[in-house]
């Protein structure tokens, strides 16, 4: 009867003990096993842990991805102005833009070796200089570098990256810093053009406004010095830099495609041994025809023409590997930022003067390179952004309207008397 008594217990609840019995089991078995609802709130604050976590890690990761970020920008910024301006002072003394460029571009050897350095120092899987250079080879074939492919893919890009280099230092000869690094970013919106018609790439309309800004830049560049014949050569030497620079990256893209960080230090490289290989001879020939000449190699300013390699060789540097460590838009931004670095050297330490006319073109040609600067898919962000802002106002309306109607009644009981007494 005991044990009748204790399993019939919980069904009718008459017996005290057995009761208090049942509770106390209940009590242990829920300290073993939680209930589900008690499960859920623990799997839900291990996954709210979880997702903490997981943001902490995202916002430190782009905290340092934005930390780096603003050290390239003021490393490119640095490097491009110091650049411009040191080359304007190495040409008081050494009169020779060709022969600046050719010794600068020698400078680029040093690509790929810095490249292997930084392999050896991050890499975990270690390579020879052979095995790696091998590897970064197959960029330009299953051959490799054969003496066909050379000729027909890295003679070609040397000649442009000498032609870019030469008139946009020829050009300083001619006009201001300001004006050469200014009319210099208008190389992105010859980019867009040239994508547009050769590699077919998507058309955006706020380009084509960017283009128009680049072009209304220059015309005013242009006018702001009265169209002096100087002052023409120089804009259209930057000009034709600029467009030299276009056609480099668009033809890289056609032909080669894109590079990985090992595969662009190569070629960076080789495009120094074709300037040793091929480019040598002009700037003999020019000093023998007196067109580029220096009495002794006394008068060279060797510091400046050797830090102004180092200068353009650590903005090539972070122009093409600034990219593994922060967003491409702030690279860009470190171009835009020489500007007014150049010009307040420029106004200290020349003539030039910042009339309405070249202000307006300056601020024209900066805004086009900034709205170049947008991603491909703005307008769609943008219209999520305003549909998502519609929907707030109207889930806060209605709200708002309750509110005003449950108002209404008090306040008209309010302000009768008041509009009584003051029609008295």
């Amino acid at each position: 009867m005991k044990k009748h008594s204790a399993r019939v217990a919980p069904l009718s609840a008459c017996n005290s003990p057995v009761l208090t019995l049942t509770k106390v089991e209940g009590d242990e078995r829920s300290r073993e096993s939680p209930a589900p609802a008690e499960a859920q709130m623990q799997a839900g604050a291990e996954g709210s842990g979880r997702v903490n976590r997981c943001c902490w890690k995202c916002s430190v990761t782009q905290l340092k991805k934005i930390f780096w970020g603003v050290a390239v920008v003021l490393g490119v910024c640095s490097s491009w102005s110091g650049s411009t301006q040191l080359a304007k002072l190495t040409f008081k003394k050494f009169d020779a833009p060709f022969t600046l460029t050719w010794f600068a571009t020698n400078w680029n050897f040093l690509f790929f070796p810095l490249y292997y350095l930084g392999h050896v120092f991050k890499s975990a899987e270690k390579q020879s200089p052979k095995q790696r250079y091998r590897e970064c080879c197959r960029f330009f074939g299953d051959n490799g570098l054969t003496l066909k492919v050379f000729f027909t893919k890295a003679a070609p890009f040397g000649v442009l990256w000498t032609l870019t280099n030469y008139l946009y230092l020829h050009a300083i000869k001619k006009i201001n810093t300001t004006d050469v690094s200014v009319l210099f970013c208008c190389n992105k919106a010859f980019v867009f053009l040239l994508s547009w018609i050769v590699l077919r790439d998507r058309f955006m309309g706020v380009r084509i406004v960017a283009a128009i800004f680049a072009i209304a830049g220059i015309v005013m560049m242009t006018y702001a010095d009265g169209f002096h014949s100087h002052s023409v050569i120089g804009i259209a030497l930057v000009v034709g830099s600029a467009s030299m620079s276009a056609l480099y990256k668009v033809l890289f893209k056609l032909l080669l495609g894109s590079a990985k960080f090992g595969e662009a230090a190569l070629f960076l490289s080789v495009l120094a041994v074709f300037n040793v290989l091929f480019v040598t001879c002009i700037p003999v020939i020019l000093y023998f025809t007196k067109v580029e000449y220096w009495s002794s190699f006394d008068i060279i300013p060797w510091g400046n023409l050797c830090g102004f390699s180092i200068l353009l060789l650590t903005f090539n540097i972070l122009l093409n590997f600034g990219i593994a460590i922060t967003y491409p838009t702030l690279i860009s931004l470190g171009i835009v930022l020489s500007v007014p670095v150049n010009a307040v050297v420029d106004h200290y330490t020349s003539e030039i003067v910042f009339n309405s006319v070249r202000v307006i073109a300056i601020v024209i040609i900066g805004l086009g390179f900034l709205l170049l600067l947008l991603p491909e898919e703005w307008d769609v962000w943008v219209i999520k952004l305003l549909t998502r802002l519609k929907v707030r106002k109207k889930e806060e309306i209605p709200e708002g309207n309750g509110d005003i109607a449950s108002g209404l009644p008090n306040k008209s009981r309010r302000t009768r008397p008041s509009m009584s007494s003051f029609a008295h």
